[in-house]
């Protein structure tokens, strides 16, 4: 007899003693058979045909399941990988893991040179090879079997890879006459593939070392279906338009420049703008939440990163230190603000009448990422957190961290971000080795998130070994406009950074107690927050929001003065800075200039509205509104900036 459960509680038994999770799915309906992809047994994904345990939890997952195209994306990356070992005899493969939106294979292509010419002919191959229905046959290996494969069939990588696992732990994927050295799990058989389409090449160091040889990196999806294909062609067309890249420097908002340096962007007027708007937002709903905002330089001492354990941490991701006259002394670009709001914490001693202390800054970190990873504004080499700690009595931790949870659903909601997930990041309960703190300090932290999301009734996911080395987190991701993920704010819970600096407060019993520490972002990276919003918008900013809210246009040179008293009105009434567009341009050409800056309102002045003390408006997008007074647009331009 084996006996399992499923989702929900739901027991099932099996007379045999041996059961697979195939045989589970069909034992549900060959209809569930037909669909299921892989499964997750105990917490771990692993492949259908595999035998099941008496006792197990289960669950059978579709492609609707995001571990369900992983796996499926994964064996697309292996039937890349074959075909291009048919077209191009004698390549190298290097890794090819399924990731977000599809999969990838790094190529060491020799002589090759290897275009995006050649697509369609791989695409073809890789269908040809999916019409097999060749199975995907996991098969454990010792390490002196890999080494001889890899060593008669040449390939430097794979043997560079084996020689860094431990022997009994390798696998083989066979997938038709093709051969990977691979973890898995896979899709039962290539069958399911109906749909591919090789997405883009790029360039990237063999692991992710510059001073590897550079392979190339060949891009790819594919889908159950030829129409979701199609869907997903069709958003990555609209995705093209609302690129953050395109957008940012039409909008003229932010730019990069090689002398400046890679993965650092300059902020130009209106996008600097568009960036104290976000800070003030946010700093308005701090102040009311009880956040006190501080700043902290950005550099400190090497000893402050490995009091916190981010030198051990980010060490190798981190900029070369910078070095003093003084001898060993050295200093880092910050990596991370906590550890100098820890020591604005220690200042002085604390009691538990003032707890929780809540501290809020917008810092500037700055993390070497290797350059082939650098992304427009999603991944910089500079960027800027709206960072927060709140140090809290252990009886306050679930309350707090109920309240900033209620905060992101107030800030999410106030910029649009509705459709947003929630993920629980835990620690790695076999491999502890990288995480910081004691077991009793783990198990309290992850059983704070768990029960203060259940009260809440939010519907989360749980990934165990993606915590934090300090502490678990709860992370929102958010799906913009166009469908896509986006992985933005976190809260923390962590016990082990007020160990590590000596944090203390005073209790009811006259007794120093340890203080909790939550980390906390909305924004995460405003950089990268930025890039989603101009992305989500499509750089049609809320009126509040935009860097340019108004700008005025004269229909002649004659009436710039009359332009210039109505902007300095509106300036004086709501501290901004409303342009005038005096060129000697036609009025089409003025209102297309707008349009395409995408300035939500344009105030048209002629003679008829210089005589009326009128303006006559047009909404960027609406087209024309008819003339108001100034007064009655400056009444409803002020309900519209109202945002908290």
């Amino acid at each position: 007899m084996t006996t399992l459960f499923l989702p929900s509680n739901t027991e099932k038994t099996f007379d045999q003693e041996t059961v697979t999770l195939l045989d589970v799915a069909q034992s549900i309906s060959n209809s569930l058979a037909k669909e299921v992809l892989v499964a997750n047994a105990n917490g771990q994904i692993i492949d259908v045909n595999t035998t099941i345990e008496n006792n197990s939890k289960v669950e059978l997952l579709t492609w609707k399941d995001d571990e369900g195209k992983n796996a499926f994306w994964h064996t697309t990356a292996h039937l890349l990988g074959a075909a291009l070992q048919e077209l191009f005899p004698g390549i190298q493969l290097g890794t090819g893991p399924a990731i977000e939106n599809g999969f990838y294979y790094d190529v060491d292509f020799g002589e090759y040179k290897f275009t995006d010419a050649d697509f369609i002919k791989v695409e073809n191959k890789i269908l040809e090879l999916a019409q097999n229905k060749s199975e995907n046959i996991r098969r454990e290996v010792s390490k002196t079997v890999a080494t001889a494969f890899f060593t008669q069939h040449y390939n430097q990588y794979k043997l560079e890879l084996i020689e860094g696992l431990p022997d009994g732990t390798i696998t083989f994927y066979e997938t038709g006459n093709f051969t990977d050295l691979c973890a898995g799990p896979h899709i039962p058989n290539t069958s399911f593939i109906k749909a591919v389409k090789l997405t883009a090449i790029a360039g990237a160091y063999w692991r992710a070392n510059e001073k590897n040889k550079m392979l190339t990196r060949v891009y790819g999806i594919s889908f159950p279906k030829k129409a979701e294909l199609d869907q997903y062609l069709e958003a990555l067309e609209k995705a093209k338009q609302r690129d953050h890249r395109k957008l940012g420097k039409e909008l003229e908002l932010f730019y990069f420049d090689e002398e400046v340096g890679m993965g650092l962007p300059l902020w130009a007027p209106k996008g600097e703008a568009l960036r104290q708007n976000l800070i003030g937002f946010l700093k308005k709903i701090q102040m009311r939440a009880g956040y006190q905002h501080v700043a902290s330089p950005h550099i400190g001492k090497k000893e402050l990163y490995i009091t916190s354990g981010h030198y051990a941490k980010y060490g190798q991701d981190a900029f070369q230190p910078i070095k003093t006259p003084a001898e060993n002394e050295e200093f880092f670009l910050k990596p991370m603000n906590c550890p100098h709001h820890c020591k604005i914490y220690a200042t002085k001693p604390r009691s538990y009448k003032e707890m929780p202390i809540k501290y809020a800054e917008f810092g500037t970190v700055y993390r070497y990422e290797q350059s082939g990873e650098l992304h427009g504004l999603t991944r910089v080499r500079g960027f800027t957190q709206d960072d927060a700690h709140i140090y809290c009595r252990p009886d306050q931790l679930k309350d707090e961290f109920l309240k900033v949870v209620d905060l992101v659903n107030l800030v999410y909601g106030k910029l649009g971000f509705t459709d947003f997930q929630t993920q629980i990041s835990l620690r790695d309960s076999v491999n502890k080795e990288k995480y910081l703190g004691t077991d009793e300090m783990w198990n309290l932290a992850e059983n704070a998130i768990i029960e203060a999301t259940q009260e809440r009734g939010m519907k989360t996911t749980t990934k165990e070994g993606e915590a934090a080395f300090y502490g678990p987190k709860l992370d929102f991701i958010v799906r913009d406009a166009i469908g896509r993920k986006w992985q933005i704010g976190t809260i923390q819970v962590d016990y082990m950074m007020p160990e590590n600096f000596d944090l203390t407060y005073t209790g009811t019993d006259n007794t120093l107690h340890r203080p909790v520490m939550i980390h906390r972002a909305l924004f995460g990276s405003m950089e990268r927050f930025i890039a989603l919003l101009i992305e989500h918008t499509g750089g049609n900013f809320p009126i509040w929001l935009a860097p340019t809210k108004v700008i005025l246009l004269p229909i002649a040179s004659k009436y710039i003065a009359y332009c210039q008293e109505i902007a300095n009105q509106i300036n004086e009434e709501f501290d901004l800075q409303i342009e005038v567009d005096e060129r000697d341009e036609k009025i089409g050409r003025k209102i297309r200039d707008a349009e395409t800056q995408k300035i939500p309102y344009m105030l048209i002045v002629g003679e008829k509205e210089s005589q009326e003390n009128k303006v006559s408006i047009r909404v960027h997008g609406e087209g024309d509104k008819g003339a108001v007074m100034i007064l009655e647009f400056m009444e409803n331009f002020r309900k519209e900036l109202k945002i908290i």
